[in-house]
């Protein structure tokens, strides 16, 4: 896993606008991950692991405070630096992903194929947090 801290790129002339661009983006991110936190239905850490990886190149000390924060810092270092998550986190993100897409595809009566593509990434993300290591609950 790469370390996107230590690998932080200071801005230049050149990538001035690169590393704006990937702030902003972490800020976003980050915004809607907070957002997720109240919301039961939005997932909150893939927005979190996205702002972390935009934050680790452009602007180190909001990255340290996304994997420092007592609400989910965590989970973000276990992530980032282990690859893994512990069974109640793989858990609960399973099953809220699953009720996302449930109460999704009911409220919004989409199209078939738009319900097909809902399918499709929640097993793919089911098929990823599953395989993913399960480390041991730490206290």
């Amino acid at each position: 896993m790469v370390d996107f801290a230590a690998t932080a790129v200071r801005p230049s002339l050149g990538n001035r606008a690169g590393m704006m661009g990937l702030r902003a983006l972490g800020a976003v991110l980050t915004a809607v991950g907070v957002i997720g936190l109240f919301l039961p239905l939005l997932p909150s850490t893939v927005f979190f692991l996205g702002a972390a990886a935009c934050f680790g190149r452009s602007w180190p000390s909001a990255h340290r405070w996304l994997t420092t924060n007592r609400l989910f810092g965590r989970q973000l270092r276990e992530y980032q630096q282990e690859k893994g998550a512990t069974l109640g986190t793989k858990a609960f993100s399973v099953a809220t992903l699953w009720l996302g897409m449930g109460a999704s595809a009911y409220a919004l009566q989409p199209a078939w194929w738009v319900d097909a593509i809902l399918a499709t990434v929640a097993v793919a993300v089911t098929w990823h947090l599953v395989a993913l290591r399960t480390l041991r609950s730490r206290p």
